[in-house]
């Protein structure tokens, strides 16, 4: 009897063991399994990183060629009022493309479009829409910006806003002292820009007051505009939204201020086109002037173009 439970012991220990040993080997299985899958599934990725940093590469190459390629010159001229957005996509444009050429002269709009229809420029700068006669002449209008028109005091006029007709009236000489607007009774001088201004054009076009404005000073810039408010107490001028700066006073006009925000939700009244035209379509112009259209409408040259204070056409 003791020798037969013996027996059983020994074959009792033998089962274990062998239960232990194949449980261990199921185990060390799926181990291996596991870590082969892990392996493969990190494999995968890494391959995929590696072709995606490829694809990059290969994009930064064609890229940087493209603009290795690129080259010529660009000239402009026109609207002084688009000189920061000029010399800005000039600087940029040349940094992107650096064998192409950006020039630009600032003589006033219609001098622009004069330049651009007898041939002598590339692109011409208006700010303001181009007239049925121009378009007539072969000169497209390609809008790349909208621009807002403040109207600026001296900083020491108590005037804080002005309706449209009393600015208006203000401009042809009906209303000729602060003390008829709520302010200190004190002469208003009007000053304003020289005949063929775009900013001057759009001005009087938008407050409706077309050769019916009494200048005291005719400024041929809108760094000058701004110059002579500063230093003139009781002036008052207009100027772009984008030179604005603490040494005038900006006022509402009926009761908005002139912000990108308003001009955008169509609230503030005074605002206009930053046109670069063509003379003929832009597919038929050169390929460095094709070149720098693409870049004003591509994500760089609308972050540029809202970087100088403009707003972006969508």
């Amino acid at each position: 009897m003791m020798k037969n439970l013996k027996k059983l012991t020994a074959l009792a220990g033998i089962c274990a063991v062998t239960v232990a040993s194949l449980a261990a080997c199921g185990q060390s299985g799926t181990t291996t399994e596991t870590k082969a899958d892990t392996n493969a599934a990190q494999t995968e990725a890494g391959s995929q990183a590696a072709e995606s940093t490829a694809d990059s590469a290969k994009d930064t190459q064609a890229a940087s060629e493209a603009s290795a390629d690129l080259n010529g010159s660009i000239t402009m001229a026109g609207s002084t009022s688009m000189e920061k957005l000029a010399n800005a996509v000039a600087e940029a444009f040349m940094e992107k493309y650096p064998n192409v050429t950006v020039n630009a002269e600032f003589t006033g709009s219609s001098a622009g479009i004069e330049s651009l229809l007898s041939g002598s420029v590339d692109i011409g700068n208006s700010s303001r829409a181009l007239e049925d006669s121009e378009k007539q002449n072969g000169a497209v209008e390609n809008i790349v910006a909208i621009d807002g028109i403040a109207v600026v005091v001296n900083p020491d006029t108590k005037v804080e806003n002005l309706t449209k007709e009393q600015l208006a009236q203000i401009y042809t000489g009906e209303i000729t002292d602060w003390a008829d607007v709520d302010g200190d009774s004190a002469p208003i001088v009007v000053i304003g820009r020289e005949a063929g201004s775009g900013t001057r054009g759009a001005f009087e076009e938008l407050l409706d007051v077309a050769d019916k404005c009494t200048y005291a000073s005719e400024l041929d810039s809108t760094g000058a505009v701004m110059a002579k408010v500063a230093s003139t107490p009781g002036s008052i001028g207009y100027v772009s939204l984008d030179v604005l700066d603490d040494t005038v006073k900006a006022l509402k006009l009926e009761g908005v201020e002139p912000t990108a925000e308003n001009i955008k939700a169509g609230n503030y009244f005074l605002s206009r086109p930053f046109v670069m035209a063509t003379k003929g379509e832009i597919s038929e112009q050169s390929e460095p002037v094709q070149a720098l259209f693409d870049y004003l409408s591509s994500a760089e040259g609308k972050d540029l173009i809202s970087s100088v204070g403009l707003i972006t056409v969508d």
